[in-house]
C-alpha cells in the first residue's frame, strides 16, 4: 500500500479522499504525497518498470461508471473536450481529466444540516519528468493509461516517479487552480496566469487582417481596413498584421502545399525583414536598406492617423512555417538545417494534417537550439525599432516534432521557449506575445512569462459545423488552459449568421475582442455591445468557464444540455448560455462534423450561484439574493438564494445574463446596480461601489462608459446625481429597474461618479 495526502493505492484500488476513482490498479503503480507546502490534497502517480523506450505506455487501472470531462488534442495543434463514465472514452492526447467522485445531481441542494450535497472532483493533470512528457488515454479493457514519450529515438530512460499529479476537493475550479500550481512547485519551469503580466491589448478593441486579407495582405489593406472600422464609430485600438508580411520564398526543389485561403506551408522565411509589400514605395524583388522606408514608415502612419495604441505581427515560432532557409545570406549565423517532423502516434491517430504533411514531405529549416535566441532577437529588435508592440507567435507544437538529436521534444521545446520569452522580455515591455496552435503541454509547462493563448481551433467563417464547437471547445478547453495563460478565442466577423453568437462568448470569456472583417463589411449594432466610443471594452475578471453543473454534461452532443459559461467582474457577474446542440469532432471520421442538422429546442436554468465566485464580488454580509438581468430580453428578475430561472433556447441561440448580489441598505430598502444594459456584459461597467452606512440610504459608484445604464431598487429613488448634477431616471415600480443616458465624452476611460439617494 502507498499513500499519499489522502490519495492510496491499496488492495488494487485508487482511492482518492474515502472515493475508488480506480479499480484492477496494476501492481506496479505507486503514489508520492505532494512535499513541502502542498495547496492541495494531492500525490504524484509513478510506475516500477524495468523497460526503457523513447515511447512507452503503462496502464494504471480502470475507471469505469464515473463521469468525467477531458481534454485532447484532437489535431497537432489544438484541444477539445470529450465527457464519457469509462476509461475507453478517453481519447489519445489527453492533457487533463477531472473525474466526478460521486452523483453530482444534488448540485445546489441542501440537506436538513445545510451542507451542500456536490460531488468530490478528482483531477489528472499528466506532466513532464525529466526529457519525457506524459498524457493520459483509455483501452479497450477500461484501463486509464500513461503514454511516456520523449521524441528522440536516443532517450529511452526515465525515472518514472512524477507521471501524473492527482488532487481532489469540493470546489472544482479550487482543485484545479490549486492542482495547478502544485505542480507549478514542483517542476519550477513556468508560472501560474495570476504571476503573470496581462498585455495591456487585451483591454481594447482590435483588428486582425487574417479573414479580411490573407497572406495578400498590404500596408495599403491595413489602411484601408482602420479607415472602415473607424467611420463606423468603433476605432479599433490595437492591429494584428497576420501572416503575410514577411520575406518568405519556396525552395528549388519543394512541392507548393497551399490549401484554400492559407499559406503555401512550403515557404521558408528568407530575411528577418519585411517583404516589399510593407516597404514605403516597395517592388517585388527589390529589397529597401533604410529602416525608415520598411515596416517602421506604415506603422508611424496608422499608430498617428488612428490612434492605435498596440500594432502585433505574426510569426511562426521557426520563423516561418518551413522554417528558415538554411544558408541564406545574412541568415547563416543561425546555423539552421532542414529537419524532418516525426509525430507521436496519438496525434497520427486522432487527426491527420495538411500543413503537417507539407512540413514533413519538404523540411522545415530548423534554427540550432542555440542560436536561437539571437534569432528571435534580431526579429524582435527590429520589429520594436519599427514601433511594433508584439507578436503573435504560430505553429508553435511543430517543435515536439524535432526532438530527435536535440535530447527529445521537452528539451527542444523549453529550449526555443526560454529564448522566446527572453527576447519578448528585452523588446516588447507590455509582454506583447500571443501563443497560438500551442496545446501542448511541453509548451504550458515551459512558459514562465506568457500570458495569452489562443484557447481553440481557428474561427472559420464558411464552416457552418464549426461555430457551436468553437464556443464550447473554447469554454472547456479554458478549465486546463486558463489555469496558464488567458484564453484569447480568436477573430470572429461582425457581419456574419453567427456574429452575435460568437461576440457574447466573447464578452463572457474574459478575453481580448477583436474582429477579421474585411473593409465595408461591419455590424456596427453588434459591436457597439462590445466595444466603447473610446475603443475600449468591458473584459470580465477571469477566463471564462463552464459553469459547475455543465461539467460533466456534453452541451455539443447530447441534445440536452445548455452550455452556460460564468465570469466575474468588480462587483457582479454574467453567464452566457449557449445552445451548442449538433455538432462535434467525430471520434471515427477524424473531423468536425455536424451530427444533428435540426438540433431541438432546450430549456436549462439560471442561477446566481452559476457565477462560482459570485460572494467575492459580493459586500459584506450578502444574503445570497441576486437580481438577473437578461440582455436581449431586457427583462430584471429578483432571484432570491437558491432559486433558478427558466431559461429556453432554440438551435445556436443564446442568451447573456448579468448576476447582481443585491445589498439590503439600513432604510429596509434593498438595492443592486446592473451597468450598461445595452453591452453584452453590462456590469463591467462598474468600476467603484460603496454602500453608505448610517441611516442615509445612499449608493455612491464609479462607471465607465455611455449609453443606457440600468439599476435595482426596490423604491423609487429620490434623486440620482452624476458627476453633481441630477439625472432624470425611468422607474418601473414592477420590476424596481431604473434608467438613465448616460453621454459620450472626449475623455478616454472616463469615469463617472454617481450617487443614488434611496
Amino acid at each position: 500500500m502507498t499513500v499519499g495526502a489522502g490519495i492510496s493505492v491499496a488492495d488494487g484500488k485508487l482511492n482518492v479522499l474515502g472515493n475508488c476513482i480506480l479499480t484492477d490498479v496494476h501492481d506496479n503503480i505507486f503514489v508520492t504525497p505532494a512535499t513541502g507546502d502542498a495547496l492541495i490534497n494531492g500525490a504524484f502517480i509513478g510506475v516500477r518498470s524495468d523497460q526503457i523506450g523513447s515511447r512507452r505506455v503503462f496502464p494504471l487501472g480502470k475507471l469505469e461508471g464515473l463521469r468525467f470531462m477531458c481534454v485532447f488534442r484532437f489535431k497537432m495543434w489544438w484541444m477539445t473536450q470529450r465527457m464519457g463514465t469509462c476509461g475507453q472514452d478517453i481519447p489519445f492526447e489527453t492533457q487533463f481529466l477531472i473525474v466526478e467522485g460521486h452523483d453530482g445531481s444534488h448540485f445546489g441542494e441542501e440537506n436538513e444540516n445545510g451542507v451542500d450535497q456536490s460531488a468530490m472532483y478528482t483531477v489528472f493533470l499528466p506532466i513532464l519528468e525529466g526529457d519525457f512528457r506524459a498524457v493520459l488515454q483509455g483501452n479497450a479493457n477500461n484501463e486509464l493509461e500513461i503514454c511516456l514519450e520523449s521524441g528522440d529515438p536516443a532517450v529511452e530512460g526515465f525515472e518514472g516517479s512524477h507521471l501524473v499529479f492527482v488532487a481532489a476537493g469540493p470546489d472544482p475550479f479550487d482543485v484545479i487552480t490549486n492542482t495547478v500550481k502544485t505542480v507549478e512547485r514542483h517542476l519550477q519551469t513556468f508560472c501560474h496566469r495570476e504571476k503573470k503580466k496581462m498585455p495591456d491589448m487585451l483591454n481594447w478593441f482590435g483588428w486582425c487582417t487574417w479573414d479580411a486579407f490573407y497572406t495578400d495582405v498590404t500596408s495599403e489593406g491595413v489602411k484601408q481596413g482602420l479607415e472602415s472600422l473607424e467611420k463606423g464609430g468603433i476605432p479599433p485600438k490595437f492591429v494584428i498584421i497576420d501572416d503575410g508580411w514577411q520575406s518568405v520564398g519556396m525552395d528549388p526543389t519543394s512541392v507548393e502545399a497551399k490549401a484554400d485561403n492559407s499559406a503555401n506551408f512550403a515557404n521558408r522565411l528568407t530575411h528577418i525583414k519585411e517583404n516589399h509589400k510593407f516597404q514605403k514605395d516597395g517592388k517585388e524583388g527589390h529589397r529597401v536598406e533604410d529602416p525608415a522606408m520598411g515596416l517602421r514608415h506604415i506603422v508611424t502612419e496608422i499608430k498617428d492617423q488612428h490612434a492605435l495604441k498596440y500594432v502585433y505581427v505574426w510569426h511562426a515560432i521557426t520563423g516561418y512555417w518551413g522554417g528558415v532557409r538554411p544558408g541564406v545570406t545574412e541568415m547563416e549565423h543561425y546555423e539552421t538545417k532542414l529537419a524532418y517532423p516525426v509525430s507521436s502516434p496519438g496525434v497520427q491517430s486522432n487527426e491527420p494534417c495538411d500543413a503537417l504533411d507539407s512540413i514533413t514531405k519538404n523540411g522545415l529549416g530548423l534554427v540550432n537550439p542555440e542560436k536561437v535566441f539571437s534569432f528571435y532577437n534580431e526579429l524582435h529588435s527590429y520589429l520594436a525599432s519599427a514601433n511594433i508592440d508584439g507578436v503573435k507567435v504560430d505553429v508553435q507544437n511543430i517543435l515536439e516534432t524535432l526532438g530527435a538529436g536535440h535530447g527529445g521534444r521537452v528539451k527542444l521545446a523549453r529550449k526555443y521557449h526560454q529564448a522566446l520569452e527572453a527576447s519578448i522580455l528585452r523588446n516588447f515591455p507590455d509582454n506583447g506575445i500571443i501563443s497560438c496552435m500551442s496545446h501542448n503541454t511541453d509548451g504550458l509547462y515551459s512558459a514562465k512569462r506568457t500570458a495569452v493563448i489562443r484557447a481553440s481551433d481557428d474561427f472559420w467563417p464558411r464552416d457552418p459545423a464549426s461555430h457551436t464547437i468553437h464556443i464550447a471547445s473554447v469554454a472547456y478547453n479554458t478549465i486546463f488552459l486558463g489555469e496558464f495563460m488567458q484564453p484569447d478565442w480568436d477573430m470572429f466577423h461582425s457581419l456574419h449568421p453567427m456574429a452575435e453568437y460568437h461576440g457574447a462568448a466573447r464578452a463572457v470569456g474574459g478575453c481580448a475582442i477583436y474582429v477579421s472583417d474585411k473593409p465595408g463589411q461591419h455590424d456596427f449594432n453588434l459591436l457597439k455591445k462590445l466595444v466603447l466610443p473610446d475603443g475600449s471594452i468591458l473584459r470580465a475578471k477571469l477566463p471564462g468557464r463552464p459553469t459547475r453543473d455543465c461539467l460533466f454534461s456534453d452541451p455539443a452532443r447530447d441534445g440536452k444540455s445548455l452550455l452556460k459559461i460564468w465570469n466575474l467582474n468588480d462587483y457582479n457577474g454574467v453567464v452566457g448560455v449557449f445552445n451548442c446542440q449538433g455538432a462535434g469532432w467525430c471520434r471515427v471520421g477524424k473531423k468536425n462534423l455536424i451530427h444533428d442538422e435540426q438540433p431541438g429546442t432546450i430549456t436549462g436554468v439560471i442561477r446566481a450561484k452559476d457565477v462560482d465566485y459570485l460572494p467575492r464580488a459580493a459586500d459584506g454580509g450578502w444574503s445570497g439574493d441576486a437580481i438577473i438581468y437578461s440582455h436581449l430580453g431586457g427583462e430584471l428578475v429578483y432571484l432570491p438564494k437558491n432559486t433558478s430561472l427558466p431559461i429556453t433556447l432554440k438551435a445556436r441561440e443564446y442568451e447573456v445574463f448579468t448576476v447582481v448580489p443585491v445589498k439590503e441598505l439600513s432604510s429596509g430598502a434593498t438595492f443592486g446596480p446592473i451597468g450598461l444594459i445595452k453591452m453584452f456584459n453590462s456590469g463591467g461597467a462598474i468600476k467603484e461601489l460603496k454602500y453608505e452606512s448610517g441611516r442615509s440610504a445612499t449608493v455612491g459608484m464609479k462607471v465607465r462608459g455611455c449609453g443606457i445604464f440600468g439599476a435595482y431598487s426596490s423604491v423609487r429613488p429620490k434623486r440620482i446625481t452624476v458627476d453633481a448634477e441630477e439625472m432624470e431616471f425611468g422607474y418601473e415600480e414592477g420590476s424596481g429597474l431604473i434608467t438613465f443616458a448616460l453621454r459620450v465624452t472626449n475623455e478616454e476611460l472616463y469615469h463617472w461618479d454617481m450617487t443614488f439617494e434611496l
